[in-house]
């Protein structure tokens, strides 16, 4: 688990897919909460490093979750529908 990925001569972090479940969920956790202030306030190479690592953990969420429920609300049609006020979260 010590074992991080490097590209270009720095530190990614643990590969995705040698994460469990739990750590993953955890490094996406992490990795939203971060983001504005990445955006805002990181150099370009932050931020590419950012982007890159944000991709391969949801990459590899998603790949493990292929029939995750969708809300309705967060469709094109769904969004179109939603009236003020409305949770686009499924079961809201």
């Amino acid at each position: 688990m010590n074992e991080h990925d490097t590209r270009g001569g720095s530190t990614t972090g643990v590969d995705p897919g040698r994460l469990d479940d739990q750590q993953l969920m955890k490094e996406l956790e992490t990795i939203h909460r971060t983001r504005h202030d990445t955006l805002l306030y990181g150099s370009n190479d932050a931020l590419r490093a950012h982007n890159d690592r944000m991709a391969r953990l949801e990459g590899e969420w998603l790949r493990r979750n292929p029939r995750r429920p969708v809300a309705a609300g967060r469709t094109r049609e769904g969004a179109r529908e939603r009236a003020c006020g409305q949770s686009a979260a499924p079961g809201g």
